[in-house]
């Protein structure tokens, strides 16, 4: 347990099943008016793996994290965190489910009149009763754990190279150190040494931690480099998951041109060098 977790008889934190699957979809049905984006999607998410989720330009995949963390109901089906369906949860569940995910947005989503301390220890701020030197002490922990300078906790978000404020973004979503983490587009307009630096980093943090990790990305080094499996999402669901390798046998229109396509292949050659080398 945290240091600062509050005692489950007063958060409903009991209430959370540890035993199952983090993250459980069954039967989702997403819509826009007359336009249907998921259709019966099916999607459960294994306890310590790292799931990346794929699919074309429009395919839904943001909107199934924002389905998962809760900023948009779905129109049918289930969706269960922690073995909670997110559609009844009372406040103090939800609360004590927000206490154990991070979420990574695209662009860090830090606010840019606060400090770096100060974003990252929004969520102790809003989360736990700890005093104010402590927080801070947690906070500049955190910044120090996703590799950030120590000056770093004093500048501004504009102060920030994009690389670093991903890792401030990072910072902040592991304020709470939650089990479940969210990364949408987590190396995205990053150089490929500041994108493979990332992932070592994500895959560091993800074995020391034991962190479940659902991520969005059209990255195909960080498919091959850091996944455990991938969800695909095609033809309004799932079309398929599984490793980067059996995503490769599939006769899948869409997974073959995505992995056998010239960025696929590329990709598949530096990845095999990488472990030719090591």
């Amino acid at each position: 347990m945290s240091v600062f977790a509050p005692d489950p008889a007063d958060s409903d934190e009991a209430d959370l099943d540890i035993a199952v699957a983090p993250i459980e979809v069954s039967g989702l049905v997403t819509r826009f008016g007359a336009h249907v984006v998921h259709q019966d999607l099916d999607l459960t998410v294994n306890r310590g793996e790292i799931l990346g989720v794929v699919g074309g330009s429009g395919s839904g995949k943001s909107v199934l994290l924002n389905t998962i963390i809760g900023l948009r109901a779905p129109d049918g089906g289930v969706v269960r965190v922690f073995g909670q369906d997110i559609r009844f949860a009372r406040r103090r569940v939800w609360t004590a489910i927000e206490r154990r995910w991070g979420v990574l947005f695209q662009q860090g989503a830090l606010w840019s009149n606060l400090t770096i301390r100060e974003n990252v220890a929004a969520p102790l701020h809003e989360h736990t009763n700890l005093p104010e030197a402590r927080i801070c002490e947690l906070a500049d922990l955190k910044i120090g754990l996703v590799g950030l300078p120590p000056g770093a906790g004093a500048l501004k978000p504009a102060e920030l190279s994009g690389g670093m404020i991903k890792r401030a973004g990072l910072a902040r979503a592991l304020a709470l150190d939650p089990e479940l983490l969210f990364l949408d587009e987590p190396t995205a307009g990053l150089d490929p040494i500041s994108a493979a630096a990332f992932d070592s980093l994500i895959l560091e943090l993800s074995r020391s931690l034991g962190l479940t990790i659902f991520m969005i990305t059209h990255d195909l080094d960080t498919l091959y480099a850091i996944t455990d499996r991938v969800a695909v999402i095609a033809d309004r669901k799932v079309a398929a998951i599984g490793s980067v390798a059996e995503l490769e046998a599939s006769t899948h229109p869409w997974i073959q041109a995505y992995f056998h396509g010239p960025r696929g292949r590329a990709a598949q050659a530096r990845h095999d060098a990488a472990a030719r080398g090591a």
